[in-house]
């Protein structure tokens, strides 16, 4: 924005550099671009707003009147927005270019992205590695200098995930704060949205332009403000935290949990925290989790099931098979028994300490087809842990976040094997501002990537 406004550079001509970067790229990160519209707006962007001509990706399970709306699967390959959803009337309204739709996994279901639809979206540190899920494309076309910001959304880790994968920053904000309306899905109270950045100050001011109440969400949250303004004025110091690389329930490769206890003393001491002992008692991440999503997952099949589910990826068809056998009114009590006790282990937690710091991911980008490693190089194995268990560690990190519906972010902390390692500090709800303060910290004082090396210049 300070480019647009010095006249050093102009909205179109940023445009076409992110143009010329998609169309050579080998990442596989857009399914849908809009070039031609995207130009029109760029020459008539007022940059006197928040975004003001700044090329935007947007998740290709977020409606966009006119784009697709496959939610990444073949089942609705045909299918078109006949409107924008909440959170995008709102981005236009910042003077934001809609430039690109970003790849996602199947309905989001899986933290790689790779599809039958779209192919296999890469890493740009390691085109053999995954950028993560379900916002793998919005990380990829970011952290590959494709797009300076794109949006994504979290219902697992799905921000913060790709985040920790590709160098990023990514926030996970309190469940409500970004209105997903029209007809918004309700089942299981997990899913938020937000988006993929090089920067603390892009995240803010995402959020200050897209977030407030609307009524077609109901349990959307009435609007707050000036998050980028107050960045850097919330005093840190005597603020207590955890460092907990594991949360007490997951997997963590050795190597990535000693560089993630580092990253995490070093920012401690940089922002003037007293780090205590603190034992977490949260319970492990069960199947229970994942069977709660297959409600609306089901909704959003409507009409195609269950004619056409032979047609879904294995590892959608996996979780709607185990919900249909399963699923009864005493598996719904287990769930419900299963939250109570996760937001009392929380709450716990939050009463001992303002902050807890630990891992994104049990370990790197993994293979970029998929599926997430049952086995951690350098760690133990995990004993015949089957396909469904390895979801259940790659999640244990972020879950947590997303069932309890407080906020959590992910920070680049370092690189081992070449590859991005992500800090993810989590914090009690409505501690957005302090999340970002955190961050902010770290942004200035741990090595912080802004793109992956060898790809194009930023924007």
């Amino acid at each position: 924005m300070e480019a647009f406004r010095a006249g050093k550079l102009s909205p179109l001509e940023a445009l076409d550099a992110c143009i010329a970067a998609i169309e050579r790229s080998p990442l596989n990160a857009t399914s849908h671009t809009d070039f031609d519209r995207a130009r029109d707006a760029a020459r008539n962007a007022d940059i006197s707003l928040p975004f003001g001509g700044v090329p935007f990706g947007v998740k290709e399970l977020e409606r966009v009147e006119g784009w697709p709306y496959t939610e990444a699967s073949t089942i609705f390959a045909d299918r078109i927005s006949e409107y924008d959803q909440t959170s995008i009337v709102r981005l236009r309204g910042t003077g934001a270019v809609l430039a690109a739709q970003t790849t996602a996994s199947e309905f989001g279901g899986i933290n790689c992205t790779s599809t039958a639809l779209h192919g296999t979206t890469r890493n740009p540190w390691d085109l053999s590695r995954t950028p993560g899920g379900s916002s793998g494309g919005s990380a990829a076309a970011v952290a590959g200098g494709l797009l300076p910001i794109a949006t994504g959304s979290d219902g697992g880790g799905s921000i913060r995930i790709p985040a920790s994968f590709s160098g990023l920053f990514g926030l996970k904000a309190t469940y409500g704060r970004i209105p997903k309306g029209p007809r918004a899905g309700i089942e299981p109270l997990t899913s938020v949205l937000g988006c993929l950045s090089r920067s603390v100050r892009d995240t803010a001011r995402f959020f200050d332009t897209c977030n407030g109440f609307d009524p077609r969400d109901p349990l959307s949250l009435p609007a707050v403000g000036n998050w980028e303004g107050r960045l850097g004025t919330h005093d840190l110091r005597g603020s207590t935290v955890a460092i907990l690389p594991d949360l007490g329930t997951a997997r963590v490769r050795v190597e990535v949990a000693d560089l993630v206890a580092g990253a995490a003393g070093a920012l401690a001491s940089a922002a003037g925290m007293k780090v205590k002992e603190v034992t977490s008692a949260l319970p492990p991440l069960r199947g229970e989790w994942a069977m709660a999503g297959q409600v609306g997952f089901l909704a959003d099949l409507g009409d195609a099931y269950p004619a056409r589910i032979g047609e879904l990826s294995a590892e959608m068809r996996l979780g709607l098979d185990a919900a249909r056998d399963r699923f009864n009114l005493e598996r719904a009590a287990a769930i419900e028994e299963y939250r109570r006790r996760l937001n009392e282990a929380m709450a716990d937690l939050f009463d001992s300490v303002d902050f807890i710091m630990a891992s994104t991911n049990p370990d790197v980008g993994f293979a970029a087809e998929g599926p997430p490693p049952s086995t951690i190089p350098g760690a133990d194995l995990i004993h015949e842990i089957g396909f469904s268990r390895a979801i259940m560690n790659n999640a244990a990190l972020t879950a947590p976040s997303n069932l309890n519906g407080s906020p959590a972010v992910s920070i680049p902390a370092g690189v081992i094997d070449g590859l991005p390692v992500g800090l993810q500090v989590l914090a009690s709800h409505h501690s957005e501002p302090l999340l970002l303060d955190v961050a902010l910290v770290a942004e200035r004082e741990l090595a912080w990537p802004k793109i992956a090396p060898g790809s194009p210049l930023s924007v």
